[in-house]
């Protein structure tokens, strides 16, 4: 068996208790995180900052004891080192400016990106040197698609209909931004795997708005080609792929993008996402977050459910998306006690 078990896991191995890490596990949940945050003074100052990144990356890890730490940072720090102005706003989430045309996508500065985030490849040196031998770090970055959504739309939470428009309307025009962010996404995963990152993984939040007659070509393809880049420069790096609301599509971008695992959100059946990706074909999830933030018998038994839909399968639990600000630390030490101790 492989010495840390999200790594034997992501290899393809079946173990009888599952890794267990979850997303967004530091966050504003915790009173401790809180605490953090108001000393940083912003939460964009907190991603830039590398002893406190590394901070509040370990806070769960010591709570909790999870499989795996996930570096604290955001997908929009990519837009924001290109040079568009990003702000995150107390009950509004990150606003941008925007990127609309062939002119915008000029002004952006792709050149020098490592440089400028030099901090957040800082903060996983340093989290690779304070984690539990047997715990595996992941580093991260949104997928092109995404990260396209934020830099279009200028939030999130939107119905997608600038961006959407532009995929359809300007194809080569929308493309040269897709391959921009490509390129720099690809180079932002290599540089964070050279300082430490044990796994990568990319975070697709808004597949499922991508049409049925874009998503092979904004979703599939440009991750197919940052894991051929990242891969290249660092063979053997276990991917993890989130195209949140991929749904029927998920067997495609399992088989096509050569990602070693494949998160499952809440609204997918496990069971029919593991008949239809290759056997050694990681699955991650798909625990519902407001199950989680609701705790008592029913979260013991979706834990139980999900467990056994995957027993035999290479499986990593997991959330179907990030923790809520809600959920009580409890739940989270329940979930955990409850995966590890009825897997066996």
């Amino acid at each position: 068996m492989t010495r840390k078990a999200l790594l034997g896991v992501l290899a393809g191995e079946a173990l009888a208790t599952p890794p267990i890490w979850l997303m967004r596990q530091a966050g504003r949940y915790l009173a401790e995180y809180k605490a953090v945050r108001t000393q940083a003074g912003s939460f964009l100052d907190l991603c830039y900052a590398p002893d406190l990144a590394v901070e509040v990356s370990l806070q769960p890890i010591r709570r909790f004891g999870f499989d795996a730490a996930i570096l604290f940072s955001d997908i929009l720090v990519i837009p924001h080192a290109l040079g568009m102005q990003l702000e995150y706003r107390e009950g509004e989430g990150p606003v941008l400016s925007t990127v609309r045309s062939r002119e915008d996508i000029a002004a952006l500065r792709p050149e020098g990106l490592e440089d400028r985030l030099a901090p957040v490849y800082d903060a996983v040196r340093g989290l690779a040197a304070a984690l539990p031998k047997t715990c595996t770090l992941i580093g991260f970055a949104g997928a092109p698609w995404t990260v396209a959504a934020y830099m279009v739309e200028g939030k999130g939470g939107t119905d997608h209909a600038n961006l959407i428009r532009w995929a359809w309307r300007d194809p080569q025009t929308f493309g040269e931004l897709m391959g921009l962010l490509v390129d720099v996404t690809a180079r932002h995963l290599i540089a964070q795997a050279r300082a430490g990152a044990e796994v990568v993984q990319l975070f697709d939040s808004w597949a499922g708005a991508a049409p049925e007659g874009l998503f092979h070509r904004l979703c599939i393809e440009p991750v197919a080609e940052i894991v051929r880049r990242v891969r290249a420069a660092v063979p053997g790096l276990p991917i993890i792929g989130f195209p949140r609301g991929g749904g029927a599509q998920l067997r495609r971008f399992a088989t096509e993008t050569g990602v070693s695992a494949i998160g499952i959100d809440q609204g997918t059946p496990l069971a029919w996402v593991r008949r239809q990706v290759p056997a050694q074909t990681a699955l991650q999830g798909n625990l519902d977050p407001i199950l989680l933030a609701e705790g008592g018998p029913p979260l013991d038994e979706e834990v139980d459910r999900i467990l056994g839909t995957m027993r035999g399968a290479p499986h990593v639990f997991n959330l179907g998306h990030g923790i809520r600000q809600d959920t009580p630390p409890d739940h989270v030490a329940q979930l955990v006690q409850r995966v590890r101790t009825r897997a066996r």
